[in-house]
């Protein structure tokens, strides 16, 4: 699935390292994977990250940090959370423009109210003195680890601190033997998260959504996100449709990410970001897209059912809103556009001006 999430009462140190291998990350006391962010009704892709320390090497911008910073004092330990890194984090979020947890113990442990935590998490503490200037947490698993956050007093943000937090995170990583750091993802498009490119370029990958392969950094080309690539096929086949008279358009979703709430956690719904329409479907029972997977590189016409309808009006005219979907079946799949578009030109066209509900069935 694109998004998902899992609520596990425990998690072993083997098993964070296979869920970060496959592009899973902390959320709270959860674990959850997603391949499509929201930003501002504009749908962008999340590319997972990771770097391979065996590979690593200091850069020029972490030996600076290291001596511009070798005043305050560095110290890494099991993590706790305390009224002095609740106030540092407060400080923080005064100090940023994007949105942030409520608090580091909502970041951390959601809505519970005990401090046991399924991670082995540990952190960096810096101090100036006798005050604590900026802190990071990160989770260990067997040969792995995820760095979960990093936070620091505005005060000293010409510090680099954010960054400076990192590379400490990485060295204590190294120094353990392990042979993984994931740093969460970035956002091609949305410049907020482009920081984590600057880490360790060389020994730096990313997970290929298509292959399920890490590769490195840089074989990756910005124009071609899974976003991107969904769009552009789509595209093609919407021409190849209309070519034939056949009308398409295609829709932004907006509950791609549904499968990231709990209420929905067990329901397995529908997850693209993007599909198109050419049906005259009013049936909630029978809702058909078509979809272009970029995990198998093919087209696929998906009959969907709604379980939820939408009481709010979508303003955007190209986001569809009206149900929350969940596919029913697979009715076919076709590796070009061409080769879809004929199966609907044949197929479905003539059927939606005679037949029945019953009749599109037996078609599959």
């Amino acid at each position: 699935m694109f998004a998902e999430a899992k609520y596990p009462e425990k998690i072993d140190p083997e098993e964070l390292d296979n869920y970060l291998e496959q592009g899973w990350f902390r959320m709270d006391q959860t674990i959850f994977t997603t391949n499509f962010l929201n930003v501002t009704n504009k749908i962008l892709s999340a590319i997972w990250l990771r770097a391979d320390l065996q590979d690593f090497v200091p850069s020029k911008t972490q030996l600076k940090l290291l001596k511009q910073n070798a005043r305050f004092q560095v110290s890494i330990q099991k993590a706790s959370l305390t009224q002095e890194k609740e106030s540092l984090f407060s400080r923080y979020k005064q100090g940023i423009t994007f949105d942030a947890s409520s608090s580091l113990h909502y970041l951390l442990y959601g809505n519970s109210t005990h401090l046991t935590s399924i991670y082995n998490t540990y952190e960096v503490t810096i101090y100036d003195g006798d005050v604590l200037i900026a802190a990071g947490f990160f989770d260990i698993g067997a040969k792995s680890a995820a760095g979960i956050t990093s936070f620091y007093d505005p005060a000293y943000k010409k510090y680099s601190l954010g960054k400076f937090l990192i590379y400490q995170k990485i060295a204590y990583c190294q120094q353990q033997g392990l042979q993984y750091f994931y740093p969460g993802y970035f956002v091609p498009g949305y410049s907020l998260f482009d920081y984590k490119l600057d880490v360790g370029k060389k020994s730096l990958q990313y997970l290929q959504v298509s292959t399920q392969q890490w590769v490195p950094i840089e074989e990756f080309a910005h124009q071609l996100t899974p976003y991107q690539q969904m769009q552009f096929q789509l595209q093609l086949l919407r021409t190849a449709l209309n070519e034939m008279r056949i009308d398409g358009k295609i829709w932004q979703y907006k509950f791609f990410d549904a499968n990231l709430y709990p209420d929905f956690a067990e329901l397995q719904l529908f997850d693209f970001p993007l599909f198109l329409d050419c049906f005259d479907a009013s049936n909630p029972n029978l809702i058909p897209v078509i979809v272009y997977d970029v995990r198998d590189q093919r087209y696929h016409w998906l009959h969907c059912r709604a379980v939820g309808k939408n009481s709010i009006p979508e303003l955007m005219p190209t986001i569809y809103a009206t149900y929350l979907l969940k596919v029913e079946r697979e009715i076919f799949s076709a590796e070009t556009p061409l080769e879809i578009a004929n199966i609907l030109n044949t197929r479905i066209m003539p059927v939606h001006q005679e037949v029945s509900n019953e009749n599109l069935s037996a078609l599959s």
